[in-house]
């Protein structure tokens, strides 16, 4: 919730006026350019040229673990250490920190898993010109150039990525300030006819002169940075040769594929709470992962820029802006040019620290940065299920009303939702006693239904005595400082407020503890949280947000930014975890994030719109998310702002059916819109909708446990299962859930019909509603109606579905399942099932799941226990199996592990080649055979 008028409370109109502007979009006044921003400006204005660093090749020492060698910038005489490491997995780690710092510099913590095991590096040759490394496989090698400095890697003949071959590597080293009237020492003929990059002044320290503009201290707006560190922003650049395609560092309102920022800003990764966000801009949103993916029919790669201060990211291409006609151009009259993309990354505080993924797959890649950051974590399935808010359901009456309306019209539901207005005063932990005077009362109703809340808990503390959250923080001295030493105040929906300082381990721990049952009065283990404004959102703030020089310990806030909203989920999902003494898996959305984050819960894309194009963009923006380990993500269904048409809202939750986060949300002015407001007929079809998504709720859950397992994203680009097929590259309007599920929602206005690309030469895929039979390699014309969902099972695949939908995923539990079989003629029919207890980490703690293994090859369908250790029973059955592209049998035979054997009745539809096997009745976890004879 982005800040609004509407939802000021103690704030006055004029005052937020005065802050934000009473806007119908976003003020782009409110928040930097890079030309607004100091180091940001400072280090674009260098251009590519010769660089001044120059590796010291006598330094070089090499250990069990590294290559460490000294770089020496020959403007300013600082020295720098290199350090390179080969890390298991076919990874590099490259961290350049300043030699000897005046005091040291903010390294991230937390984020990465362990430290990453190293393998051993040894030198393959040297000369006075460089080193080169080997990296265990016989062709791949790190090449060491001394002058210039300049790494590159390469694979035999091959140069995969190339760092610092442009000369931005820029790196401003601590210093005292100088007196401010002194006079600036001339440069020396050597220093003047020195060839560097060009600029006055250059950010590398070549005239260290402290009366240039915004290094010791920068104003925006109204807001002064003291900067008491002075500058020490850092830059490298990054050439990534045969490369056209680049995907990553969300968030951002953009397409899929990464543009150029070549006469445009650079993509900004700073966690801001940005009003009424616009699409198609490279303007930094709520959350930010520094992690960007390249790929070509070849090679996918990944950098990961280890680092959570203010950052942009600039990309140039040297085929940005060709059109197709220009590219047949060159390949008919022979050009030569290799495509190539060059990433500038651009910090403004800490270290370089950066991991490339060398892939070669796009899955390879997905398991590296999973071996750093973790993988998505396994949510309860309530959590999978359809999610209903509102800013806000104005009382507990409200809620049971709600409740009973998803009854009444027989529309499935987990979750109802509170915002902030069900507090004390926008005091968190607490409850209005009024409008919520028995929350006991409330969550019991919600359970005597299988049901679950979430409510709001933001990190913004009201300032006042009498509560309870704020004293403790005061009294254990928990706040975030202001750059004089005293708690850090800032405005935000209670009014005057404080911010936890979470980077604190006993912070965190404390924060954690406010959630157990006898300190969160009115909770319950069927409440669960949503952490909202922890970017963090400050109203009153330069760019709505913390100032810079606001003081973590021995941090100053710019170094850290980014990690704020990380560390805020992770001290909720850990009170969730501890308030049940370890045994319940938590559910924790979160707006703000990092790399890693997907450890701790799901993500949403903010704030949106109630318009056609904001139901487009949320495809690439949680694909996106998806290709950097955040798999849990969605977009409120409806739009969070305005109001949808009937068919704008009907086609959203046909979309948000098919997104992992599927919930409803709007703001507190607009009309009410649960789905049976709106007809009969809407009613319907967004009941559909919402089945749709239930019926499919083990597949959904098998994918989640996948992800979490191994890291492989659950939401995917086409390019990620097919590689090669160079149509797929910048496509997203459609995308893969899993391998077998190809999803292509309508999002377009009136429409009657859409084109669906159809993967795979020589495979099939099958309509899920219709069963039709469509071969792959093809652009398929779909005509649609108001009710179509265009999904389509890959042939080759089993799918896991529940066909009795109930009002809540609990109530289905032990319900019978059903098998989708689709054959292809290429490849053998496989899938896979995993069941749990659906909310504890018994599965993880005691081996109580089920895991099997279906395939289905000549003429058998088989059952098989991929888990042999593991200990868990379901009285759920099978009751029906339906085999696509099937021809019809003579009779079908279930042969059991025992032996027994008995004759199944089945259907066969001539027309479409579908085999049904209605109540073969066997348990979901024992082994079994069916036979077609």
């Amino acid at each position: 919730m982005a800040a609004f008028t509407g939802r000021m409370g103690a704030l006055s109109l004029g005052w937020f006026a005065l802050c934000l502007g009473v806007a119908v979009a976003v003020d782009r006044g409110n928040f930097k350019t890079c030309e607004q921003s100091a180091f940001c400006k400072r280090q674009r204005a260098m251009k590519a040229g010769q660089s001044p660093y120059r590796a010291l090749l006598d330094t070089l020492e090499l250990s069990d673990s590294r290559v460490t060698l000294q770089l020496i910038n020959d403007n300013n005489k600082v020295h720098l250490l290199l350090e390179l490491y080969r890390l298991q997995g076919n990874m590099t780690r490259v961290k350049i920190n300043e030699l000897k710092p005046l005091k040291p510099r903010f390294e991230v913590p937390d984020v990465l898993i362990a430290d990453p095991p190293t393998e051993p590096l040894s030198v393959v040759s040297r000369d006075e010109n460089g080193v080169v490394l080997s990296l265990g496989d016989e062709a791949r090698r790190l090449i060491v150039s001394a002058q210039p400095f300049r790494l590159d890697i390469v694979e035999g003949p091959q140069v995969l990525l190339s760092l610092n071959s442009r000369g931005l590597l820029a790196f401003e080293h601590l210093r005292p300030r100088k007196d401010t009237q002194a006079e600036v020492p001339e440069k020396t003929e050597d220093a003047a006819t020195t060839e560097q990059p060009v600029v006055e002044k250059a950010p590398d320290g070549g005239s260290e002169d402290d009366n240039q503009p915004g290094l010791w201290e920068e104003t925006f707006k109204s807001h002064t940075d003291s900067k008491p560190n002075g500058p020490t922003s850092i830059s490298l650049d990054f050439s990534l040769p045969g490369v056209e395609h680049v995907y990553g560092i969300p968030e951002h309102a953009d397409n899929l594929k990464l543009k150029s920022t070549d006469g445009g800003d650079p993509y900004r990764l700073y966690n801001l709470d940005v009003f009424q966000y616009e699409l198609y801009n490279p303007m930094a949103l709520y959350g930010a992962v520094p992690v960007l993916l390249s790929h070509n029919a070849q090679r996918t790669m990944g950098i990961f820029w280890f680092n959570a201060a203010e950052t942009w990211v600039d990309i140039s291409s040297n085929t940005a802006g060709k059109t197709v006609f220009g590219k047949m151009l060159d390949y008919v009259q022979g050009a030569s040019e290799t495509p190539q993309t060059d990433i500038r990354w651009i910090s403004e505080s800490g270290i370089i620290d950066v991991f490339i993924m060398l892939g070669p797959k796009p899955a390879d890649v997905f398991t590296q940065y999973a071996s750093l950051t973790g993988t998505q974590s396994f949510p309860p399935l309530s959590a999978l299920a359809y999610h209903q808010c509102r800013w806000n359901y104005n009382d507990q009456e409200d809620v049971r009303a709600v409740n009973q309306g998803f009854d009444e019209h027989d529309i499935p539901c987990d979750f109802i939702w509170l915002d902030i207005e069900h507090t004390d005063g926008k005091r968190y932990f607490t409850w209005d006693p009024s409008k919520f005077p028995k929350p006991l009362e409330m969550l019991q109703d919600l359970t005597d239904k299988r049901r679950k809340m979430v409510a709001i808990v933001d990190p913004h503390i009201k300032v006042d005595s009498g509560y309870k959250i704020h004293s403790e923080l005061r009294s254990k001295n928990l706040y975030v400082k202001n750059k004089d030493g005293a708690d850090y105040e800032g405005w935000c929906w209670p009014g005057n407020a404080g911010y936890p300082d979470f980077i604190r381990p006993d912070t965190r721990a404390w924060w954690a503890s406010m959630f157990a049952y006898d300190q969160y009065e009115g909770s319950t283990e069927n409440l669960y949280t949503w952490n909202d404004m922890n970017e963090p959102s400050v109203f009153n703030g330069p760019e709505v947000t913390m100032h810079k020089d606001a003081v973590h310990g021995a941090w100053e806030h710019r170094d850290l930014h980014n990690l704020y909203g990380f560390y805020v989920q992770m001290a909720t999902a850990e009170g969730l975890i501890q308030r049940s003494e370890g045994k319940e898996r938590p559910f924790v959305l979160t707006r703000a994030f990092f790399a890693g984050s997907q450890r701790y819960g799901a993500v949403w894309t903010g704030d949106n719109a109630a318009e056609w194009d904001h139901l487009k963009i949320s495809i690439p923006m949680c694909l996106n998310l998806n290709l950097v380990g955040i798999s849990f993500c969605g977009a409120d269904v409806g739009g969070f702002f305005k109001s949808p048409s009937t068919e704008l809202l009907v086609r959203w939750y046909q979309a948000g059916a098919y997104q992992p986060f599927f919930r409803a949300h709007a703001h507190m002015d607009t009309p009410r819109r649960e789905p049976w407001l709106f007809g009969p007929e809407n009613t319907a079809l967004i009941r559909e909708a919402i089945l749709q998504r239930y019926a499919l709720l083990p597949y959904w859950y098998q994918l989640f446990y996948h992800a979490y397992l191994t890291g492989q994203p659950i939401m995917r680009p086409l390019w990620v299962e097919y590689p090669g097929d160079a149509s797929t590259f910048a496509m997203d309007d459609q995308y893969l859930l899993g391998r077998d599920l190809l999803v292509h929602p309508v999002t377009e206005e009136g429409a009657r019909g859409i084109t669906a690309y159809l993967p795979g030469q020589g495979e099939v895929w099958y309509d899920v509603h219709t069963f039709q039979k469509h071969n792959g390699a093809q652009n398929l014309y779909i005509p649609v109606t108001i009710s179509s969902i265009p999904v389509f099972q890959h042939g080759g695949s089993i799918i896991p579905k529940k066909l009795r939908i109930r009002r809540s995923s609990s109530c289905m539990e032990n319900d019978p399942y059903t098998f989708i079989v689709a054959l292809s003629p290429q490849r053998t029919a496989e899938g896979e099932l995993y069941i749990d207890d659906g909310h504890t980490f018994s599965y993880r703690t005691e081996k109580k799941f089920i895991h099997r293994r279906l395939t289905f090859a000549n003429n058998t369908l088989t059952s098989r226990n991929l888990a042999l250790d593991s200990q868990f029973s379901t009285p759920s059955w099978i009751e029906r199996v339906v085999i696509l592209g099937a021809q019809k049998p003579n009779k079908v035979t279930l042969r059991m592990a025992d032996g027994a054997e008995s004759s199944l009745d089945f259907e066969f539809d001539t027309a479409m080649s579908v085999l049904t096997l209605r109540k073969p009745g066997m348990n979901v976890g024992a082994d079994w055979s069916i036979l077609l004879q």
